[in-house]
């Protein structure tokens, strides 16, 4: 009996204490409750921009299509387009970019002068 009196006083005790961080965990933002977290941004493909902006899937990109879907090609279009067919192909595009790489490589090696000998 001299423990029941003190188990009873503690229980009364310790729910208050247990009432007032329930309602706080509930109050604060769960996951459920929050807007989803933004995924990574996954950056398209060459492949899969030409394959976006190929609206009529025939392999052949226009200027009309490359400024709807492909800014960078709609940009370049003159250049990319060397044998002036009026449509690129994913291989024109690669060979642009590999010239383009080829070009900017060959701006940042220094001049090299032939040693006297």
């Amino acid at each position: 009996m001299r423990l029941v009196l003190p188990l009873a006083a503690l229980v009364l005790l310790a729910a208050p204490a247990y009432a007032q961080t329930t309602p706080q965990a509930a109050a604060s933002p769960s996951a459920s409750s929050q807007a989803p977290a933004p995924t990574p941004h996954h950056r398209l493909s060459m492949g899969e921009r030409f394959a976006k902006a190929n609206t009529t899937n025939d392999g052949h990109l226009t200027l009309e299509q490359a400024k709807a879907g492909y800014p960078t090609v709609a940009r370049h279009f003159t250049e990319i387009d060397a044998a002036k067919n009026g449509y690129v192909t994913e291989d024109d595009i690669r060979a642009w970019e590999k010239a383009e790489r080829d070009r900017r490589h060959e701006a940042q090696q220094p001049a090299t002068t032939p040693a006297k000998g």
